[in-house]
């Protein structure tokens, strides 16, 4: 049984192609969000599950209608999961995953939205959606932001693939510098980045996402310190990576891809990673 406060997610799988929803977390009940679904014509609730997160512009129907044309191909159903400015007003509340208010103070770990596509995933799974047990993410812009930060905070267990793409800043496998720049100040300790090196994490970078100049650049001392554009950035951060793994011992699975002629293009970046996506996604166990 639903409620009008847990929505009936058959919805979003009742056609082929597009449909929309509201949800809301239950840890923020008053938050509402968007869930935009593309879901292929042979889709059944064996398929796999794919969350994609928005940029800045928190366009999640733009981002849904980006994997239109892909989900038939790539054999998933992709949902994005939108935070409305309304609902998760401003960069610490999504870039950030809330972990500090506007004054600085830390907010509990329930509070953090990095938990929200999780919870999502087993809503999806208690409504009989689907019958995966881990999922893919896909985040582009400030959605790769949430990606690989959420992921640095231990939601990793149903995660099957996750690609990060041009991301403004990085938290860099980094203990000495502070949050939300690197790891520092935060429940993240040398164990814990251990485990985190050895995700398999994707960072997808366009080689022409070179620009400097629109607003919505990064540009602050501290994210210049990472690199002068969101392409070396990318590769810094995968670098940087690696090299915490050797003082480690350890082995690091991450890596970077490049994406040749593109630039800050979610469309573009899109159909770049729906093969990779597609391929783990293909291998998962289905129970």
């Amino acid at each position: 049984m639903t409620s009008p406060d847990t929505p009936d997610l058959t919805r979003l799988i009742a056609h082929p192609g597009a449909a929309s929803l509201t949800w809301h977390d239950s840890v923020f009940p008053d938050r509402p969000l968007r869930l935009h679904a593309a879901r292929p014509r042979a889709f059944t609730p064996d398929m796999p599950v794919l969350f994609v997160l928005h940029g800045v512009r928190r366009n999640g129907e733009d981002y849904r209608d980006f994997w239109l044309p892909l989900v038939d191909d790539a054999a998933l159903l992709a949902i994005s999961i939108e935070f409305p400015e309304a609902s998760f007003p401003d960069y610490l509340w999504y870039n950030f995953g809330n972990l500090h208010a506007a004054d600085g103070t830390p907010n509990p770990s329930p509070q953090w939205t990095f938990g929200i596509p999780d919870r999502l995933f087993q809503a999806l799974r208690a409504q009989g959606v689907t019958r995966r047990s881990r999922y893919g993410l896909f985040g582009h812009s400030a959605g790769g932001q949430f990606v690989h930060r959420m992921l640095s905070f231990g939601w990793r267990d149903r995660v099957a693939v996750a690609v990060g793409a041009n991301a403004g800043t990085y938290a860099m496998p980094d203990l000495e510098t502070a949050w939300p720049f690197g790891l520092g100040e935060t429940l993240v300790d040398a164990p814990a980045l251990r485990d985190w090196l050895g995700f398999p994490l994707t960072v997808m970078a366009g080689t022409e996402d070179t620009r400097t100049t629109g607003r919505h650049f990064p540009k602050g001392p501290r994210s210049m310190r990472q690199g002068p554009t969101r392409y070396a950035r990318a590769h810094r951060y995968v670098e940087l990576g690696h090299a915490a793994a050797a003082r480690f011992g350890c082995a690091c699975a991450w890596r970077v891809i490049d994406v040749p002629g593109v630039g800050h293009d979610g469309r573009g970046m899109s159909a770049a990673a729906a093969p990779l996506i597609a391929t783990v996604l293909r291998g998962m166990d289905r129970g």
